[in-house]
């Protein structure tokens, strides 16, 4: 019969997901079929709709009525930020497992209020690039030496646009912090992820579009508006300074209203012996400096292959392109593999309770201009 799974909030994420569980076992057909039960989302028509293109059994209007129910054993949360604790608590008391989108609520609280005895996944999806995790390695391995310094950045132009509607995004009680929970989260696990903790850092923020058009309608992406303005809430950039436990520093910069910049997320790691780059729209390619020379070393282009990440499952060679919705992809497998064995694989509760620390600490440096230490 497979896992039966039900997705909570159906915008794009929401379609993203139920479109991921239809194709997990044609990458992973060990992981056997995923039955899709419900659909919640309370924007009139939209469940009715999901059902019936994604081959749902039911919509719901309520996520409440999903609640224990015993023929749902997995939950993917997909709804905005300022619903995460309500659902995740609820869903997690009831004993079912989730996959939740980042950041997982407003604040570090949020994330933490989410305990039950399932298996909680979390949508960290920019680490399971294969040519991330082929950094990852190479990192481990020291063949670039001890990292000395990085900068990592998750640039996008989505709100650049100053006619951009009014969303939940752009208000702090349903959108939180900004740019910083809905790419700084990104980058902050991406960092962790190869760089290991964060001992301290101290950062700046700040708001450039200060008014925006109300929607007249739902919303799904980010769609013009044309209502009244009202204000920006929570902020479009911020900067930060990450001292390392290990020692190294990085620099994390994110926008939402970067004009020129569509999706340029990567990063650049330096280390004693060599360095390492990449850039997520060019997934597929990871550039690698090592050699004896120190100086002038230049630097290759390394085409990730089957034996990288997860790249086998999707592709039989090097050079062959991967999309953002395989990461997705690979996310749900991994998911779902936790739920079968009972332990975690991938991104979990813990990575996104320490991402919300960092840019709650964010926050807290913005507003005193001091260094902050984590937990």
């Amino acid at each position: 019969m497979g896992i039966s799974v039900a997705v909570v909030g159906f915008g794009w994420m929401g379609r993203v997901h139920a479109q991921a569980y239809a194709r997990v076992p044609h990458h992973y057909p060990g992981l056997g079929p995923v039955r899709l039960v419900a659909v919640a989302d309370d924007v009139p028509g939209r469940a009715e709709q999901a059902a019936q293109r994604y081959g749902f059994d039911e919509p719901a209007v309520d996520w409440r009525t999903l609640v224990g129910d015993p023929r749902v054993q997995a939950v993917s949360i997909t709804a905005p930020n300022f619903l995460h604790r309500e659902m995740g608590s609820a869903f997690a008391a009831a004993g079912q497992h989730i996959w939740i989108e980042k950041p997982v609520g407003l604040t570090a609280g949020d994330a933490r209020a989410i305990v039950g005895p399932g298996q909680v996944a979390v949508g960290f999806n920019y680490r399971n690039a294969p040519a991330v995790e082929k950094a990852r390695e190479l990192i481990a391995s020291g063949a670039i030496g001890a990292v000395t310094h990085a900068r990592f950045r998750f640039l996008s132009d989505y709100a650049a646009h100053p006619d951009g509607a009014l969303s939940w995004r752009f208000e702090r009680a349903r959108g939180g912090n900004g740019v910083l929970g809905d790419l700084g989260a990104h980058g902050v696990d991406l960092v962790r992820h190869l760089l290991g903790e964060i001992g301290s850092l101290v950062a700046d923020t700040a708001i450039f579009i200060p008014d925006r058009p109300r929607p007249t309608a739902a919303t799904a992406g980010h769609e013009r508006g044309s209502g009244e303005p009202g204000p920006v809430e929570n902020d479009d950039w911020f900067g930060s300074l990450l001292r390392m436990s290990s020692g190294a520093r990085v620099t994390l910069d994110c926008s939402r209203v970067a004009v020129g910049e569509q999706n340029s997320y990567g990063f650049e790691i330096h280390g004693t012996k060599g360095a390492l780059f990449w850039d997520f729209r060019r997934m597929g390619e990871l550039g690698v400096a090592t050699g004896p020379a120190y100086q002038d070393e230049p630097v290759r282009t390394l085409f990730v292959g089957p034996l990288d990440g997860d790249f086998g499952a999707f592709q039989p060679g090097a050079g062959i392109p991967m999309g953002y919705d395989d990461l997705k992809v690979i996310e749900a497998a991994r998911f779902l593999r936790s739920v079968t064995d009972g332990k975690p694989y991938g991104a979990t509760l813990t990575d996104a309770v320490r991402a919300a620390e960092a840019l709650d600490a964010m926050e807290e440096s913005a507003r005193s201009g001091a260094w902050v230490n984590l937990p």
